[in-house]
């Protein structure tokens, strides 16, 4: 069995933001289509780690949660069994709230 780890802030960067590809190197689309989907597709685990930035804005977390979801690349099932959020840093436990949050809104659109 297969697992691997991405922490944003070491494996990605520690300053990500924006939504979209143009709103610049580090954002939510870029982590999500360059990153978090090939993980999951290679992987039967993935563990994303949220420590090692400064903070998050709404629209990076969403794009790469809230867009996993609407990328119609795995089923509520597969994203369930595959899929954790973490925070080593206890000050960022407050983002993984948020990320359960965009992805139930995201599923609930789809209904």
């Amino acid at each position: 069995m297969s697992s691997k780890t991405i922490v944003i802030g070491t494996d990605f960067s520690d300053t990500p933001g924006g939504r979209y590809y143009d709103d610049g190197p580090f954002s939510g689309q870029r982590f999500r289509e360059e990153f978090l989907i090939p993980a999951l597709k290679s992987n039967d685990t993935v563990i994303v780690d949220v420590s090692g930035v400064e903070g998050y804005g709404s629209s990076f977390l969403e794009e790469v949660f809230g867009g996993l979801v609407r990328s119609n690349a795995f089923t509520k099932e597969e994203l369930g069994s595959k899929l954790s959020c973490v925070a080593s840093d206890a000050t960022k436990s407050c983002y993984l709230d948020r990320i359960s949050t965009y992805m139930e809104e995201a599923w609930g659109k789809k209904k």
